[in-house]
């Protein structure tokens, strides 16, 4: 890496308008996630802890497209959406983790629980706490190696 390339990685990173747009379909991913999360966990009866991969996978096919229409519009190779997909979830794989071990260890060794109705949600808090986390390491890896805003 040259002398120039990291300033120019970092400068591409702290674009204010590209993270809010980040942050805003992050929301709709988030909603995605959540939805996905509580219709396996309280319709079918999946455990939390499936639910909550099932419900990440929702969340990135949703953010891709929305990212890829808006956020990073005109960035990245023309032609080459299939390829930038499975390049979103590999980079995506990073936070997915992130943000599942946060989960899962939340909903399984935090001895917290929050009733509402008489349910347990404290999953849904979990959840929400690991996309947070989470949030910060997916907006680098998809900025940098998705579509490389960088080399704009």
């Amino acid at each position: 890496m040259s002398d120039r390339e990291l300033p120019r990685k970092l400068d591409s990173l702290l674009s204010g308008v590209r993270f809010g747009q980040f942050v805003s379909v992050g929301v709709v991913g988030l909603i995605a996630d959540t939805i996905t999360l509580v219709a396996l966990t309280e319709l079918v009866g999946v455990e939390p802890w499936l639910a909550g991969l099932l419900s990440i996978e929702a969340a990135i096919l949703v953010m891709f497209a929305v990212n890829e229409r808006w956020t990073f519009a005109g960035v990245g190779e023309p032609g080459k959406l299939l390829r930038r997909l499975v390049k979103s979830h590999a980079v995506r794989s990073v936070g997915s983790s992130v943000q599942y071990g946060i989960f899962y260890g939340l909903v399984t060794f935090a001895g917290i629980s929050v009733t509402l109705f008489g349910n347990d949600i404290w999953y849904l808090f979990s959840k929400w706490i690991a996309v947070g986390v989470a949030m910060f390491v997916n907006y680098a890896f998809e900025s940098l190696f998705t579509w490389r805003v960088h080399a704009e």
